[in-house]
């Protein structure tokens, strides 16, 4: 047995109904905004102009536009790669005064003092890698062992001389460093000679690092003497000072 039950009819709002809300406006809402794109510019995506940004940079520094003053308006004048100075120069490196303080060590009997009265580090650095390649081609890695010995010398040197001159000495320790790396080039010489006289010619090796020695301790001692005052009556010490340095450095080139 079926019981019929009574379904009242569904009636759907039209549009002009005020009493619903409106489906149609629901189911299709308008497209988010879009900033309209020139049509001038030929390169997909970009979406600024040239000549405003160009029209912006031109305008005075004391508007409100964000300009960037360029360096000109602080330098007063044009800034120009040719105008910076070179790196070397920047860094305190001349190669040509280091040049000039090489060549005067090169002839120990007219040593040129004029050029070593400005101390610089760049040169002694060069002898000191010029050194330790010579030794590591000889199968000697001594890097930090002559790293070592050329502190130690000049400070050795600097309590020496000052120790001599007493309250006249005007040497200081960066001026005794640049003149034991200066002269340091004889034992570089050395080492570089080395390589071609064989390992047995024991008296022969002997010779040359005395001769060597020799021409190191005259150079150095006399730019000592030349360049500091009160040292002109010490010269033999001085002498003495510098043949210990410089024996020890050729001990490393000939064993």
């Amino acid at each position: 047995m079926t019981k019929d039950f009574a379904v009242p009819p569904v009636v759907f709002p039209t549009g002009g109904s005020s009493g619903g809300p409106n489906v149609q406006q629901r189911r299709f809402q308008a497209a988010p905004f879009q900033p309209p794109r020139p049509s001038s510019s030929a390169i997909p995506f970009m979406s600024f102009d040239m000549g405003s940004a160009a029209a912006s940079s031109a305008a005075p520094a004391g508007s409100f536009g964000g300009t960037i003053a360029s360096s000109s308006s602080f330098g007063g004048g044009s800034a120009s790669f040719e105008d910076e100075e070179p790196l070397l120069d920047e860094l305190g490196i001349h190669p040509d005064q280091i040049w000039k303080k090489t060549r005067s060590i090169l002839n120990p009997f007219r040593i040129n003092q004029a050029v070593h009265k400005d101390s610089d580090l760049s040169g002694p650095i060069f002898l000191y890698l010029a050194l330790c390649l010579f030794q590591l081609l000889a199968g000697k890695i001594q890097f930090g062992v002559i790293l070592g010995w050329i502190v130690v010398s000049s400070i050795f040197l600097y309590v020496v001389f000052n120790m001599l001159a007493g309250r006249n000495g005007n040497l200081n320790l960066h001026t005794c460093t640049s003149l034991v790396g200066y002269c340091l080039l004889p034992v570089v010489v050395l080492s570089a000679v080395s390589l071609f006289v064989p390992q047995g010619a024991g008296p022969v090796r002997f010779v040359l690092a005395a001769v060597f020695v020799l021409w190191s301790t005259r150079a150095c001692s006399t730019l000592v003497v030349s360049l500091a005052d009160g040292g002109e009556e010490h010269r033999g010490l001085i002498a003495y000072a510098c043949f210990l340095i410089y024996t020890l450095f050729s001990l490393l080139v000939i064993f």
